[in-house]
């Protein structure tokens, strides 16, 4: 039974109560409807009908808590957003009927065939709710705030599972941070939290509080072999109770061998074009060594051929 024992008490309860429906515990919905009765069936419905029709619609609305109850599709609560996507969705096809303008006997039809319908879509909202938002934790305690349906009462619902959410074994090498992190994914959700304390385990009876808090990690920097051991983590909560017991079994690595490579390996890394850190110019340009061979070349050809040109003209001159 678990979790279930206080809402098969609180249907019980309901059947001696005067009972209400979920929706109803919309504040929209019954402002909704008394905007109906006050604003739209006088001038759509035979004014003798107002009572007794407005009576069959709250008793249509009731008859939304008459569902099996069953673990994995209803048990008799749901939380906020669940009541207000029902109620949306009930507001969303009252509004397209009294924007039609329907009026007579055709209004009653459409008005009841549509609280059918909603009564169907209340039903798959619930059993969404039950299977993936009602107590997701699996372990520990998470303290939910549910709507109970009979009553409109808004309270705190304990999901108590066991204490122990297990042991993570966590490695880490000598000189690097070690990491324990503390938070599960329902906590979150969860009311009434208070602090995350980790503490260091020596022994059966033996332990040293390490840290305490609002952050659900903690982390150590440098490790060493003596860091080596049992972490325990317990999140409190204002009921005095812990939420969540996680312990870590930590083992300490030896430190990661860096490998630094030669100087001669080095160079060759660099590059075949760095050398100390200058720069190869681009092809075709000649390098600062190469330029003042190439100019003199030049220069020599050129008086070369002013010498050989200047003997032909004398000879041509002496000849002629």
């Amino acid at each position: 039974m678990g979790p279930q024992l206080p809402f098969l008490m609180a249907a019980l309860a309901g059947c001696l109560l005067p009972a209400r429906a979920c929706l109803m515990c919309a504040t929209k919905v019954v402002e909704a409807l008394d905007s109906l009765e006050t604003d739209y069936l006088p001038g759509h419905l035979a004014a003798d009908r107002h009572e007794s029709f407005m009576k069959r619609v709250k008793e249509a609305l009731l008859d939304f808590k008459n569902l099996p109850f069953q673990e994995d599709s209803y048990m008799g609560v749901v939380d906020e957003p669940t009541l207000e996507n029902a109620s949306w969705s009930f507001l969303k096809d009252l509004k397209r009927i009294t924007d039609s303008n329907v009026e007579g006997e055709l209004f009653v039809k459409e008005m009841f065939w549509m609280l059918h319908l909603q009564k169907d879509v209340f039903a798959r909202f619930a059993a969404q709710f039950q299977k993936e938002v009602f107590c997701p934790n699996q372990c520990g305690v998470m303290l939910q705030s549910l709507i109970w349906c009979n009553s409109c009462q808004r309270q705190v619902h304990a999901c108590r599972k066991s204490f122990d959410c297990g042991e993570r074994v966590v490695l880490v090498h000598e000189k690097e941070d070690m990491i324990l992190n503390c938070e599960l994914n329902w906590h979150r959700l969860s009311q009434g939290l208070t602090d995350y304390s980790f503490f260091r385990v020596w022994g059966q009876n033996s332990e040293t509080l390490l840290s305490e808090g609002k952050d659900p990690i903690l982390t150590k920097t440098a490790v060493t072999a003596e860091d080596a051991g049992v972490y325990r983590c317990r999140l409190g909560t204002v009921q005095a109770i812990p939420a969540t017991v996680l312990l870590f079994r930590v083992t300490v690595l030896p430190e990661r061998i860096r490998e630094e490579l030669p100087s001669s390996q080095a160079g060759e890394a660099a590059g075949p074009g760095d050398s100390g850190g200058l720069q190869r110019p681009p092809a075709g340009q000649p390098t600062s060594t190469q330029c003042p061979k190439s100019e003199n070349m030049l220069r020599g050809r050129l008086i070369g051929l002013l010498i050989w040109g200047f003997v032909v003209l004398i000879i041509g001159f002496a000849t002629a």
